[in-house]
């Protein structure tokens, strides 16, 4: 399905591979033609707008952290569209953070310095400063990538969501009612994961009917008790560096999804799997999928 998120000009990347000519088409126009590829591509498997995506993955999931940072530029809207083409990693990751004027949007630091064209706060811009925005890919990225506006989640949700899973880490707590809001207008609190480091964020988000996810460090989990947050925990991301010990506890703990994060080499994957992980989230899908680069 193409939709309208994909259609804004000059604001969406093109992957350009490294034959392409000088003379490759406008950025608008290979977005375009990009999309309607994915579409036919994608359609018979593409699942209805607000289906529970979340109740059908794989039993052994990878997501794509950032949308796989260290495979594409992080949380923008090309890399997630080049990642979700490849079809290794079932769900797809996004960090989001909210403007001064509400509206929410895909980057993981609290500033722009390190990913972007500009420099200060991110919660310092409205919308109109967001579109002046342009991500920076870091040397050393596999491929070509045109500049672009780190995207909005609205844009984000109406490309990907209901095709595939999604799950959003929300840096700001204050965006929650809007996050919910626009999660439940588009039919998608049982496709996406609401990720933090907050339990009570975890658990304000389990009460509006939303599907959570609750990331902890070696340090945090060694004195939590995740068994007692089946109830409003969905998936529980474990730091990969954690001991064999805490590492047991939380695959015991009863919480539905045990995943580990953030996994990038196959060795501290594998590691993860044979202590019982069911899903690995990981900066490098296509390499650890063995579909991808390296």
């Amino acid at each position: 399905m193409v939709t309208k998120a994909l259609l804004v000009p000059l604001m969406s990347l093109t992957l350009v591979s490294p034959a392409a000519p000088a003379h490759a088409a406008p950025a608008h126009t290979a977005a375009r033609s990009a999309a309607s590829a994915d579409s036919r591509a994608g359609s018979s498997r593409a699942a209805p707008r607000g289906a529970p995506l979340l109740d059908r993955l794989p039993p052994i999931a990878y997501t794509a952290h950032r949308g796989g940072a260290l495979e594409v530029p992080e949380n923008s809207m090309q890399g997630l569209a080049a990642t979700y083409a490849k079809r290794y990693a079932p769900v797809l990751d996004v960090d989001i953070r909210m403007l001064r004027d509400g509206t929410l949007v895909a980057m993981h630091d609290a500033t722009l310095d390190r990913t972007t064209n500009r420099h200060g706060p991110v919660a310092a811009l409205d919308r109109a400063g967001w579109n002046r925005v342009r991500l920076r890919p870091p040397r050393g990225l596999p491929g070509r990538w045109r500049a672009e506006r780190p995207p909005t989640v609205a844009e984000i949700l109406d490309r990907f969501g209901g095709r595939t899973a999604l799950m959003l880490e929300l840096k700001d707590p204050a965006g929650l009612t809007r996050l919910h809001r626009m999660l439940r207008e588009r039919k998608l609190t049982r496709s996406v994961l609401l990720e933090t480091n907050r339990l009570p964020l975890a658990a304000a988000s389990h009460r509006l009917g939303l599907r959570t996810a609750v990331w902890r460090s070696p340090r945090q989990l060694k004195s939590d008790h995740p068994d007692r947050w089946r109830r409003y925990v969905t998936m529980l991301s474990v730091d990969y560096r954690t001991s064999d010990r805490n590492a047991r506890k939380a695959v015991t703990s009863g919480i539905r999804y045990v995943w580990s994060h953030t996994v990038n080499t196959r060795a501290a994957r594998d590691r993860m799997l044979r202590l019982g992980f069911k899903g690995i989230v990981t900066d490098a899908p296509g390499k650890l999928t063995g579909r991808g680069r390296g």
